[in-house]
């Protein structure tokens, strides 16, 4: 900043300086990889992305208690690695339905009563899980019915909640915004399957969609109280097929986005393992108590990776750094599943999770630095189909090719196979791997 009469500092002044740079110096021998790698927690200043991040939080934590239960209990029902992959199919369809639309609902009403609503319907499906595990309903079918739904409401809520961070901070505190969002959900990831397995070991499946209904009214609670987020542009809106027709017009217009979004399709839907978890803690590690770290493992590696995130927003050449990201996913995944020690195997996921966050923080800030406000939501919606949909095709995939390829034939080949689409990716199409962050 400039001294009252705009001229030349004084000469003490800059002696002055120089003498606090040389104590930085000092003091950045002990703390100064400290200052530049650990996560960046600005954004938490903020009264109202504090309350959304803090609902996200626990709500987040008890959804994890549902995702191992729901799973654990198909397998149980049907004893097929295949059914625990039609669960995937069941949050697909209604995801890449709904998923477009919930973005466009977003840009076109307060965003606030749009995560409300669609919060409050994904709390009513976790009570109708919670519901047919008191009366011990024995019904495959109905397991899809509620995961369906729930998919639903998530396809909605997700963009509407990514969409909201931007306008809840600093154009510079956006980064580190998602990058505060990722870790924590990772944390809740690793947290909560670890304590879901100790339920589901000592209490019957009830208790686990319990502990996710009683905890997941933190959220309704964050989102009554968040201001007014109705929509800034004046251009009307009314969240139908015309605008989501008009989000994917522009977005064809960023072939980098798409091949961000191509890569990510490639890593979850080639190389995810997780609808193999319960036949490997089952057949490989010695029974059910292992199902937990194997749902954990990738969030532990996600959540260091998180906590020592202050390098990954200088990095410029964020589309190399995304295609080496997904490479080193593919092949620790790969390398997990030739693994015959449940701790080698923990520890090569955590590998692999280290690198999904990576790939995700990129991911997400290039397409908030791309568009504005009054298409984020159909562009987080976007997103979200990718992010949610890919897993769930990578859980059909895994789960259909077990009994019939082998279970590590089915591990190890998606992981190989996609760490070779990510380089193929990057040498078919520079635009991607040219990518500098502007």
């Amino acid at each position: 900043m400039d001294g009252a009469g705009g001229g030349e500092p004084l000469p003490e002044a800059v002696a002055g300086e120089a003498g606090v740079q040389r104590g930085v110096e000092k003091s950045g021998e002990r703390g100064g990889w400290l200052s530049r790698h650990a996560i960046d927690v600005r954004p938490l200043r903020h009264p109202a992305y504090r309350r959304l991040f803090i609902g996200s939080a626990v709500s987040f934590f008890g959804y994890q208690f549902t995702a191992v239960a729901v799973p654990v209990q198909m397998f149980a029902l049907t004893h097929s690695s295949a059914w625990v992959g039609y669960l995937g199919i069941a949050g697909l369809v209604p995801l890449l339905i709904f998923a477009l639309w919930g973005g466009a609902v977003a840009d076109a009403f307060d965003r606030r009563l749009v995560l409300l609503a669609s919060s409050l319907l994904m709390w009513v499906s976790t009570l109708g899980l919670l519901a047919q595990g008191v009366l011990g309903a024995r019904s495959p079918a109905l397991l899809l019915v509620l995961v369906a739904v729930q998919s639903v409401a998530f396809a909605v809520s997700a963009p509407t909640r990514s969409a909201i961070v931007p306008r809840l901070l600093p154009d510079d505190e956006v980064a580190a915004g998602n990058t505060l969002n990722y870790t924590m959900s990772n944390v809740a990831t690793v947290a909560g399957p670890l304590g879901a397995g100790l339920v589901l070991a000592h209490f019957p499946i009830a208790a686990a969609y319990g502990i996710d209904a009683a905890l997941f009214a933190v959220v309704l609670w964050a989102a009554l109280r968040l201001p007014r987020l109705s929509p800034e542009t004046t251009k009307r809106t009314t969240g139908g097929l015309r605008d989501v027709m008009f989000g994917l017009r522009y977005l064809a217009t960023t072939p980098v986005l798409l091949l961000s979004f191509a890569i990510d399709i490639a890593a979850m839907v080639l190389a995810l393992p997780r609808a193999l978890f319960p036949q490997v803690a089952s057949d490989r590690f010695g029974g059910i108590g292992a199902v937990g770290w194997l749902f954990s493992a990738i969030a532990i590696g996600s959540v260091v990776a998180g906590l020592t995130s202050g390098w990954i927003g200088r990095v410029r050449r964020q589309g190399v750094a995304l295609i080496a990201a997904v490479v080193v996913w593919g092949l620790a995944v790969a390398a997990a599943g030739l693994a015959h020690s449940l701790w080698l195997a923990v520890l090569l996921l955590a590998l692999g999770g280290a690198a999904d966050l990576v790939s995700a923080v990129y991911r997400q800030t290039m397409l908030q630095t791309y568009a504005p406000d009054e298409l984020r939501g159909r562009m987080q919606g976007v997103f979200t189909a990718v992010v949610a949909g890919g897993p769930r095709l990578g859980d059909l995939r895994a789960g259909l090719m077990a009994p019939a390829f082998g279970l590590t034939f089915s591990w190890v080949g998606g992981g190989i196979a996609a760490a070779v689409v990510a380089i193929a990716l990057g040498v078919a199409f520079p635009a991607l791997r040219r990518y500098t962050v502007r």
